[in-house]
């Protein structure tokens, strides 16, 4: 374990998707290239990644930009409540200032069968009949209970001295939510399982914002749409996106870094697209 450091930290949660990692990426060219040139001493930043791979890779930089100026420590977690709780007891202990994090948990559909029937695995509904308990128990756990469990812990750690955030910082908290969560938006209907559960997710997030105003008042939540994005989960649907609309993970993680950087802490949450435009909720 390494020693606490008063490096600002980005925490990654979900850090083996294709988003998280495109985002890592440009978190460290982007600091990189905000270092001055001849500084003797660089800026330095400490990258906490989180995932159920025992070990997460940081991306190949040159050794003058990563050379002292990039910490990276990584976490495993099988995000059930007392593993999260764990990890986010061990991050404390090395964490610096936090201002960013970001979380890319969530499952749309999945290949592995039911323990119980044997059934195949999990895919958005097309009708009221398709609806199965089991399937709507991992959809809400994956997209709405896991980043809430995130929340709780957390909340603490940025409570404490040593990574509170100072009126001239921010930390700016990004989940993954998606347009279909929007309740004003559904005009199409089916997918019922992804839809309630990243409508549940949004409002647990803006609940959270309501208590963050009180007590946390740097600290700014973005339920974030990627759009569609080529990464396994929008695979099986792909076929159907308009030409020009299905996005790789590096354009979303150049979205979703300009939109943290521009954000500011205003005591609410905001539902945004990859435009940075907002969702009604």
């Amino acid at each position: 374990m390494s020693e606490p450091t008063s490096a600002q930290t980005i925490i990654v949660i979900g850090a083996s998707s294709f988003i998280a990692q495109a985002f890592i990426e440009q978190a460290c060219h982007q600091h990189a290239k905000q270092q001055q040139p001849n500084s003797p001493v660089a800026e330095p930043l400490q990258i906490i990644t989180v995932s159920r791979q025992a070990s997460i890779k940081l991306p190949v930089l040159t050794d003058s930009e990563l050379a002292g100026r990039i910490n990276h420590q990584h976490f495993r977690c099988d995000y059930q409540q007392a593993s999260i709780e764990q990890c986010v007891s061990d991050i404390a202990k090395i964490a610096g200032t936090v201002t960013r994090i970001v979380m890319c948990n969530g499952i749309l559909h999945s290949k592995n069968q039911h323990i119980s029937t044997n059934e195949p695995g999990l895919m958005p509904e097309k009708r009221i009949e398709d609806i199965d308990a089991h399937s709507l128990e991992q959809l809400f756990y994956a997209n709405s209970i896991v980043p809430m469990l995130w929340l709780s812990a957390l909340t603490p750690l940025l409570s404490q001295p040593r990574h509170k955030v100072s009126a001239e910082q921010k930390c700016v908290i990004s989940i993954l939510s998606a347009r279909v969560g929007s309740i004003s938006d559904n005009r199409l209907g089916g997918w019922y399982g992804y839809r309630a559960s990243k409508a549940a997710l949004n409002m647990l997030i803006k609940t959270t914002a309501v208590e963050y105003a009180r007590r946390l008042k740097r600290v700014k939540l973005i339920a974030f749409h990627p759009g569609t994005t080529d990464t396994p989960l929008s695979k099986p649907f792909q076929a159907n996106v308009p030409q020009g609309k299905l996005f790789t993970p590096a354009f979303v993680a150049s979205q979703l870094q300009q939109i943290m950087d521009n954000s500011e802490p205003d005591g609410e949450a905001s539902y945004l697209d990859w435009q940075g435009e907002p969702i009604n909720w």
